[in-house]
This record gives C-alpha cells, structure tokens and sequence, in this order.
C-alpha cells in the first residue's frame, strides 16, 4: 500500500517523521508532499532519508529538478497510485484550500485530483480552531468524508494553552491504518518463520534440494510484520529479498536450519514451518567433484525432522504450525503429519498443480486442526498468508495460549 502524506508548515511538522516511520512499520509505502511554508521548519532531505523516496515540495520542482512536463503532470499520477492522502499536520490555510476547492500548490491539487480516502490532521493556535470560518471549513470537509483527527489540547508554541495541538501520531498513524483497513492484530505477538528450501551438498559443485521458492513463507512473515507481530525468519536460499523489518538469519542445510530455529524458538509464540526442508543428505559427502564415469549411486541418510525436534522442545504456550506439499492423498497425509509431529495445525497444499506449486505467485491450501478442516481456495499467496495468520489468531483464542512476557 502507498499513502501520500501531506506536511504543511507549523512547529508540529517535525511530528510527521515520526509518522513516516510508523507507516513504514506498518508495511506502508510513504511519499511525503511538503508546502512551502513546512520546509522553513523541517528540510526536504529528512522526509526524503526517513521515506526512501524522493520529497515532493512544489508544482514546478518537485523533487528538485527543474521545471519539466514530468513534474506538471506529477499530481495526476501520484493521485491514481495512493491508498490514501494524509496531511498532518493540517493548518488552517490548507484546511480552507480543500474545503474551498483552491489548487494552487502540489497539495491542494493532489486533494482535487484524488479519489482516495482523505485523513487530516489539524493544528493551530485555540482561537484560528475556534474561529467560525475554520469550523465551517472543518465541517464542509466531514460531509466530504475526510477523516479529521482531532487536535489535543495543552500547551501551544504560540504560549496559549487550549485546543489545537497536534494529536499524537499514534493516533494519526491509527486512523490511518483503520481507514485502509489494516489491523495491528500481532502486535503482542513473535513469530517464527522457516522459509524455502535447504540444499544437501553432494560434492562442491552438486547437491540435493526441491523446487520451493520461499515465496509462502516469505508472505507469510510480510503479513505478519503489517498487522504489527515480531518477526524472525530462518530462511534457506532463495531468490527473494526479505522483508525489510523482519529479523533474518540465512540458512543452507537441514542441520543448520534445525540449529538455527531451535536457538531462536525461545523467542517466539508461535511458529511456522513453512520451509520445505530435505529430507535427505549424503552419509558422507565428497570434497572433491564426482566425475561422470558411467551409473552412480548416493549414500542417502534422513535428514534432521525440524518439526519434531520443535515439538519436542516447545513451551505450553507456543503454537506449532507445520505445511505439507502433497502431491497424492493431501488431507489424509496432512492429517497423519499433523498427528504425528504434534501440531497445532497444518497447511496442506497440492504442489501436483503446477499453477499453485512451487514458484507460483498463487497457492489453494487447506488448513487442519484437530477438529476443523478450512478449505482456502486460489488466491495470491499475499491473500492467503493472512488466512493462515487468522487461523493462528483463533487458535490462540481457542487454547488460551498467554502470550509470554518480553
């Protein structure tokens, strides 16, 4: 998700960078707008090192090049690739721009060429809020359906003490949040996730490995962090980047996953195995390539079972979720995995289909508990990583499972 995240010019401005970054906590993409007036109390440079994208400060040198068609135009594009437009703070004068429908800077076009949902917030000295003209303005804009977080009162730079002060952004960042539909669901919660495949090394140049792309549980830990969870990711080699916020550590073998995920499980509440770990190594590898000097055999032995040796360790409170990739008899193979190993539930998914298989941007999963069974039909793997993160939620409604102190 994108929101465009208007900065006018008042003391509170230096507030909005601490929005920037809780909407990028939130998994939200954040291109800041600033007037010119906000740029006399906060540099374009902060936004632009906070967000990671370019700042846009006029019409005609937006980003600070020069006047170009490109720049003319940019209101338009930005105003059809936004989730939402957020201004805070929110004085009075652009208050009575939208309320007035007056475009005469990057912002109150921005306003007038977008469809998105609007969320402000105001601050000014007690008597500008108070004044019968901003009240009106105020009003004209919720029939609009603007969303208004209202100011605190207190202290204001101006030395008057009363309404007008900038709500924190807290609760800016959750109005926001709530307008988008977005839930902090996972905030109290640390999470678990083994991701992709491990390899077996044969010989230097060989080994032995599958076809999964990490690319379920890699949503899987995305969703997490966006509804506000702690992620740690144990992730074997794959051809994705993580996400930015989750903690990662990177894994080849079976082994080293096992001792990568046993030495953080202490951390966690719950936890996910989605990696599709092998299931076989080589009894003793070779240092040297093995050349091809007619039929060859391999030494085979089973590799560590990650999702026992979890089972065997985990605490009351934790909750255990595995993955099967099924090719043949999926439910009933999932049931006997979900027994064997202990598990809270399972995600079993048909990899026979090439369309929903390994590599796919899409999955169909069915998840098992002991006593339901959840059919998720196609949908992109995004989709279907916050279905898995629901169930995990009832479960831990059902069980009573505390979470554990930090």
């Amino acid at each position: 998700m994108k929101v465009a995240l208007g900065v006018c010019g008042g003391i509170a401005a230096y507030k909005a960078c601490e929005v920037v970054r809780s909407l990028q906590d939130a998994g939200i993409r954040v291109q800041v707008v600033m007037t010119a007036a906000s740029q006399e109390f906060v540099r374009p440079l902060t936004f632009a090192a906070l967000s990671g994208e370019k700042v846009i400060t006029g019409l005609w040198h937006s980003g600070g090049v020069q006047p170009n068609l490109d720049s003319a135009i940019e209101h338009i594009s930005l105003a059809q690739s936004i989730d939402a437009l957020v201004v805070a703070p929110c004085t009075a004068d652009t208050a009575a721009k939208f309320a007035h429908g007056q475009a005469d800077d990057f912002l109150s076009t921005l306003y007038l060429a977008t469809s998105a949902p609007v969320i402000i917030a105001p601050t000014m000295n007690v008597e500008m809020l108070k004044h019968p003209a901003t009240q009106e303005n105020l009003s004209v804009l919720r029939k609009r359906g603007v969303r208004i977080v209202e100011p605190g009162s207190g202290y204001l730079a101006c030395g008057m003490v009363g309404a007008g002060r900038l709500a924190d952004p807290e609760e800016i960042v959750a109005a926001v949040l709530a307008t988008l539909g977005i839930v902090r669901d996972l905030a109290a919660e640390t999470i678990l996730i083994t991701a992709g495949p491990t390899r077996e090394p044969v010989d230097p140049v060989r080994f032995l490995g599958n076809r999964s792309s990490g690319k379920m549980g890699y949503a899987i830990a995305e969703a997490a962090l966006r509804r506000g969870g702690k992620v740690i990711l144990v992730s074997g080699p794959v051809a994705l980047e993580p996400p930015e916020r989750a903690d990662v550590v990177h894994v080849e073998t079976a082994e080293e996953m096992l001792r990568a995920t046993l030495s953080r499980a202490s951390e966690a509440n719950v936890i996910i195995a989605a990696a599709a770990v092998a299931d076989f190594r080589m009894r003793i590898g070779s240092s040297q390539k093995i050349k091809r000097n007619g039929p060859m055999s391999l030494d085979l032995e089973p590799t560590a079972d990650i999702l026992a040796e979890l089972a065997e360790h985990r605490r009351p409170d934790q909750l255990l979720i595995g993955f099967a990739a099924e090719t043949k008899d999926a439910i009933e193979n999932g049931r006997a995995k979900l027994r064997k190993k202990r598990l809270d539930a399972i995600v079993v998914n048909d990899v026979s289909n090439p369309e929903i298989g390994f590599d796919s941007e899409q999955n169909e999963v069915t998840i098992l508990t002991a006593n339901e069974e959840t059919a998720i039909p196609r949908a992109e793997k995004s989709k279907i990583a916050h279905r898995i993160l629901d169930a995990v939620l009832k479960l831990k409604t059902r069980s009573g499972k505390a979470v554990p102190a930090h």
